[in-house]
């Protein structure tokens, strides 16, 4: 008679250990879900795209619907040529038509865009709103390889095209991300909500 007392606690303390060890699985499943979630995330905001020929691409030369000034900063690749003679054309703008155009950089005699070196141009054009695209000429014989370009705005946050490839001769190359811009914001504010469900998911079984 006296060893029922005996089995059921021996009974209810596996439950008791099996509910713990549930327990301790479940935040196990919640901190891997976290951080794996953590880690695709970063992965693909990584991934970079390469830089594309454009060669429909139209410069406005219309200048005049404003006056705004760009800081654009070049950083010349250590695998690019030693220097170039080249000429270098640059034209960047937003989604809404706003182009800012700027038909020469290069000039020999200041030793620009030589092998690992940066560059900082002050361009001047139309007040655009978010730089969402960016496309660079290059003419001549000596051949050059810019890693990035780094445009800073007035109404518009400082944004990174990163080339890291020789520019090809006679045709705009570069980057478009305006079609992309509004899906990117709905993608960003999406996986925001889902870090912080699954942050109070975390707090609340730990």
């Amino acid at each position: 008679m006296e060893a029922n007392p005996q089995f059921s606690t021996s009974k209810e303390g596996k439950r008791k250990s099996g509910f713990y060890f549930s327990m301790e699985m479940s935040k196990a499943s919640i901190v891997f879900l976290y951080f794996g979630f953590v880690f695709i995330h970063c992965d693909a905001k990584s991934i970079r795209e390469k830089p594309q020929a454009f060669e429909s691409f139209n410069v406005s030369y219309i200048q005049n619907l404003g006056s705004c000034s760009y800081s654009v900063v070049f950083t010349t690749s250590c695998s690019s040529t030693t220097y170039t003679r080249d000429q270098i054309s640059i034209a960047f703008g937003d989604a809404y038509g706003n182009q800012i155009y700027a038909p020469r950089l290069d000039d020999p005699t200041s030793r620009a865009f030589e092998r690992c070196s940066s560059d900082t141009f002050e361009i001047k054009g139309p007040c655009a709103y978010q730089i969402c695209y960016v496309y660079l000429y290059r003419t001549g014989p000596d051949g050059w390889k810019p890693e990035t370009v780094k445009i800073y705005g007035y109404n518009s946050r400082a944004v990174t095209f990163y080339y890291d490839t020789f520019i090809p001769g006679d045709t705009w190359y570069g980057f478009n991300y305006c079609n992309s811009a509004s899906s990117s914001h709905r993608w960003i504010g999406q996986t925001s909500f889902l870090f912080v469900v699954l942050w109070f998911v975390l707090y609340a079984l730990i």
